[in-house]
């Protein structure tokens, strides 16, 4: 979180974060197909030759006023391969709210579990306390055969209690809920810091 009290500018970062193909870029693009063009910027994207996000997806959106001041959204995607380990961790710095993203396939579970490890080792890494970071848990591809159950899933990753959607991504069933779930978990918290903080 950081405030701009000259502009009344509040500039949170929510962080999409799962194992590779998992639907973070699609939810990405479906948000932005989704908010309004006078209220966001555009969405930008660093690939490699191969189509996939390289270092991340990026967007950012506005909304109505917090406390006096206009939020502004910062939204990335991580990329999921695990060679890009370093960049995830950069692009966590200063997170305010995490999307994780799950391949609901039972195939994926192993990825999925990695993907978990390495964002509260990040996190730990980074400073923070992970059970603090406000998260939610998107189990996307439910259109797909043989995915796991929901409870299943949320149990395999350490993740009971955590706010849980599901999501179709590619059409984006289920991820403007997930999204306005985070977005109402970081402008809680973001409430008490500022009420916290000299003006």
């Amino acid at each position: 979180m950081f405030i701009n009290w000259k502009l009344r500018e509040i500039n949170l970062k929510i962080v999409y974060y799962g194992p590779s193909l998992s639907g973070k870029t699609s939810s990405l693009q479906y948000i932005h197909q989704r908010t309004r063009p006078d209220r966001r910027g555009e969405l930008i994207s660093l690939k490699t030759r191969e189509d996939r996000t390289l270092y991340f997806d990026y967007m950012q959106f506005e909304m109505g006023e917090i406390s006096g001041l206009k939020p502004r959204f910062n939204i990335y995607t991580v990329p999921g391969q695990v060679y890009y380990r370093g960049t995830r961790k950069l692009v966590l710095k200063g997170v305010d709210g995490i999307v994780f993203v799950a391949d609901s396939q039972i195939r994926r579970l192993n990825e999925n579990i990695a993907a978990i490890n390495d964002l509260f080792e990040d996190l730990e890494e980074l400073g923070f306390k992970p059970d603090e970071v406000p998260l939610i848990l998107q189990c996307n591809k439910r259109d797909l055969p043989e995915i796991m159950p929901v409870l299943a899933l949320k149990e395999s990753l350490g993740l009971n209690g955590v706010p849980t959607f599901e999501s179709v991504a590619v059409d984006g069933a289920g991820v403007l809920d997930g999204l306005k779930n985070i977005i109402s978990q970081v402008v809680t918290k973001a409430r008490g810091k500022i009420y916290s903080s000299p003006a």
